[in-house]
């Protein structure tokens, strides 16, 4: 399939941010002004996923000053602004910096039909994949987040588990096993009236890294998505992933950096 990339990134922006779907159970999304934002009262945590494409620095400046009131309003820890490379105005980053925003690492939005990957599952001897299912599952689905990311599991452990419970028709989350040992975990977001699924997750024990499990996880989930009727899967790619997507046939299409805001 040929992909035009401006027309996929318009598509995206329309279907995926300006009308998001709740991320995970709990979650409210609404349209605030010039911004569409996410809230998960249960996580305390929030995100701005959308601002309007014609925005300018005056209404830049309220809406970056209405969503620190709103965190603030609502007790929330942190709010997160996730900031696209194409979007306006050309100076929005330097904007929410002085608001008192702080840059994470910024991640590379590719896209690629779901039908053109490859499906072969080729996993290093020793490895097998197993499906996510149960609350044990989860908690090694967390084991090997943590040991990818060396970060905490807790939001995951809460999304996943939730979502299984209460809408398991639109999660898919698998693991890598070695023996009893939880090597790798990754899932599938499904957004139902969208033709996009979202890739999460992925990260490899560093021992394990290298061996071909990253690929062998997508290459699962595109079949998947690919039978569902998906026409594309969407990743936020860090910098270790972007070059196998790229192999892979995926299409950067923009960067995005989350921009973090952390109550005082």
């Amino acid at each position: 399939m040929t992909l035009d990339r401006d027309a996929l990134l318009t598509l995206f922006d329309r279907e995926m941010r300006e009308h998001a779907r709740p991320d995970g159970p709990g979650v409210r999304v609404e349209r605030a002004g010039d911004v569409v934002r996410m809230t998960d009262p249960a996580e305390n945590w929030g995100s701005v996923v959308w601002s309007a494409p014609d925005l300018d620095a005056r209404r830049a400046d309220a809406a970056i000053a209405a969503q620190a009131a709103h965190c603030a309003a609502i007790g929330l820890d942190e709010f997160e602004w996730k900031l696209y490379a194409h979007d306006r105005p050309a100076d929005l980053a330097d904007r929410l910096l002085a608001a008192g925003f702080e840059a994470e690492e910024p991640e590379t939005l590719m896209v690629a039909p779901a039908v053109d990957l490859p499906t072969a599952v080729e996993l290093p001897e020793g490895v097998r994949l197993r499906p996510v299912r149960d609350a044990d599952d989860v908690e090694l689905m967390v084991r090997a987040h943590e040991r990818a990311f060396g970060t905490k599991g807790a939001r995951l452990r809460h999304l996943v588990s939730t979502r299984l419970a209460e809408d398991p028709d639109h999660i898919v989350a698998v693991l890598a096993m070695a023996g009893d040992e939880p090597v790798s975990a990754a899932r599938m977001e499904l957004y139902p009236g969208t033709r996009f699924a979202g890739l999460w997750g992925g990260g490899t024990a560093p021992e394990w890294r290298g061996r071909g499990i990253y690929r062998a996880l997508v290459a699962h989930r595109a079949r998947i998505a690919a039978e569902r009727g998906y026409g594309f899967l969407q990743v936020d790619a860090s910098a270790l992933s972007r070059p196998i997507l790229e192999r892979l046939g995926f299409m950067a299409l923009t960067t995005t950096t989350p921009y973090l805001y952390r109550a005082r």
